[in-house]
């Protein structure tokens, strides 16, 4: 997991693609930019910034997301970020390991621990818009005991932060 991985940074995205890579660069460059005096320590992917959205959903899923990601925004102090639940992102190294050891959540609920943790801590969550592309094999793994962990985590994150 990313606690075992190399290097100074690290890029987390589904590897069936429907996080494309052509928006790496993008984020790399966000997070190097000489012009911001707030350097990003995490730059995440949107779906919910001008420029950012999904392909090949229906209205169902798109209702959930939206909403999963309307009711995390509300509820948890993040600084701004736009895509809670969302898992396309570039994190420093040292990011990680000031924010992992605080992390207890799994599943939907990590990616939005990781960002409430982000911002406990001080840490600046830069963003790029990116579209993100349903899979075309296999399923996704969104259903009823996913929606369910994702609320537990939700409150629970709520009522400790």
């Amino acid at each position: 997991g990313l606690a075992a991985s190399g290097g100074g940074r690290i890029v987390l995205m589904d590897a069936d693609l429907s996080h494309h890579p052509k928006f790496i660069p993008r984020m790399i460059a966000v997070m190097d930019d000489p012009d911001d005096e707030r350097r990003a320590d995490i730059v995440s992917g949107t779906r919910y910034r001008r420029g950012g959205g999904v392909a090949g959903w229906d209205a169902r899923r798109k209702l959930t997301s939206c909403g999963a990601n309307f009711l995390a925004t509300f509820l948890l102090s993040t600084g701004g970020a736009s895509d809670l639940t969302g898992s396309f992102r570039l994190y420093e190294r040292s990011a990680l390991e000031r924010i992992l050891p605080r992390v207890e959540s799994r599943g939907y609920a990590f990616q939005m621990e990781i960002l409430v943790r982000a911002h406990e801590a001080g840490m600046n969550v830069g963003e790029v818009p990116i579209t993100f592309v349903d899979r075309i094999y296999g399923e996704s793994k969104l259903g009823a005991n996913e929606i369910i962990m994702y609320l537990k985590g939700l409150l629970q994150l709520f009522f400790t932060t």
